[in-house]
């Protein structure tokens, strides 16, 4: 039998058209499947960027390390997303600042509204929940925003820093993560802003979410939720920095035994618009002190009765009687989150009705 060959060049060309259509179908369909999700890292400073002389000493400069040499620090955390680091500060968060949140704030509103799919905020541990807090309120995204830090420096033996910040990636990339406000990630747990507290100095399992529990965990960057924060935040938050240069001055004053009740006077005369009290207990204070607090409200001032108790929530009307001395319940929220909020909450003429509305909602 003869060999047809012009059926052999019908049926390669057939086939060439074949496999140029496969490819033309999978190679995008490939592409697609090998895009990684476009991450942004907003680097403050903290101990996360911190540097000491010894591996071993707990002295070490806050802020000495820039992002981009601590993402190439970071094994493998460029096949979790794709990653670009850009510097707002480098401080400890003890320098934290009214000017950097705002500033954080708008980067990261400009950021979201594009094509990036979330941001990862490195950031010392001192002040972490109250920036974290602050981001919930004013952040117009539900795309995910998480702040990581460290509690030993990039130096140190067995530095907990690049480990949390591979999984605060891996959390900004998860789809999952979409509209659950702001979170921390520290130490294989993924906290909510509203619910994170600092309970010790040093040790690595210094962040809990003592009344509200975990949002979840993240093992070396296998994410899984538990569940949804509470409190308002980020898109249907009430409260924009959009133009806002500076915010109210609020102080905080501690109490203690005999407290003395010329504080709450002297911050009004200094120019305080609120104060928050981190009383003793269920947010009491001295006598002496309520009646001073009741003056500065009757002047306009705002009071929020906080504790200085770690956990707990203070009672509205418990011990004391909030609608006759004018004072505000913080609710579950500690004195540093309450004076975040009061901040934001003064921004516009409010009563006090009003404010004690918030601190129920947020």
């Amino acid at each position: 039998m003869g060999i047809n060959y012009n059926t052999m060049k019908t049926n390669k060309r057939i086939n060439l058209i074949f496999t140029v259509l496969l490819m033309l179908v999978l190679v995008p369909y490939s592409v697609a499947q090998e895009k990684l999700p476009k991450i942004v890292i907003l680097a403050t400073g903290g101990t996360i960027a911190g540097a000491g002389e010894s591996s071993t000493g707990s002295a070490y400069t806050s802020g000495q390390v820039k992002i981009e040499s601590m993402i190439d620090a970071v094994p493998n955390i460029r096949k979790l997303a794709d990653l670009k680091g850009e510097q707002i500060s480098n401080v400890g968060s003890q320098d934290m600042s009214v000017k950097i949140w705002l500033d954080l704030a708008k980067r990261i509103n400009e950021l979201l509204e594009g094509d990036v799919d979330g941001v990862v905020i490195t950031h010392g541990t001192d002040t972490q929940e109250e920036t974290a807090f602050f981001l919930n309120l004013v952040i117009k995204s539900d795309k995910p925003v998480v702040l990581t830090g460290s509690m030993r420096p990039s130096t140190a033996l067995s530095a907990d820093g690049p480990l949390n910040m591979y999984n605060a990636v891996a959390v900004a990339a998860s789809p999952d993560s979409k509209g659950r406000g702001v979170m921390v990630v520290m130490n294989d747990e993924i906290h909510s802003a509203h619910a994170v507290k600092k309970m010790m100095t040093t040790p690595v399992q210094t962040f809990e979410s003592p009344q509200h529990g975990l949002l979840g965990t993240v093992i070396f960057g296998d994410v899984t939720y538990f569940h949804y924060p509470f409190g308002i935040h980020t898109t249907k938050s009430e409260f924009s920095v959009e133009g806002v240069k500076k915010l109210p001055r609020v102080d905080i004053i501690y109490g203690c035994a005999d407290m003395s009740p010329d504080l709450i006077p002297m911050l009004v005369k200094a120019g305080a618009k609120g104060i928050v009290v981190a009383g003793v207990g269920d947010g009491n204070m001295t006598e002496a002190t309520l009646e001073a607090a009741k003056k500065a409200t009757s002047k306009g001032v705002v009071v929020v009765r906080a504790s200085r108790v770690p956990i707990g929530t203070v009672l509205l009307h418990g011990e004391v009687n909030d609608a006759e001395y004018g004072t505000v319940s913080s609710m579950d929220l500690n004195p540093q989150k309450a004076r975040v909020l009061l901040m934001l909450a003064l921004l516009k003429d409010r009563s006090r009705e009003d404010i004690q509305n918030l601190f129920l909602n947020y």
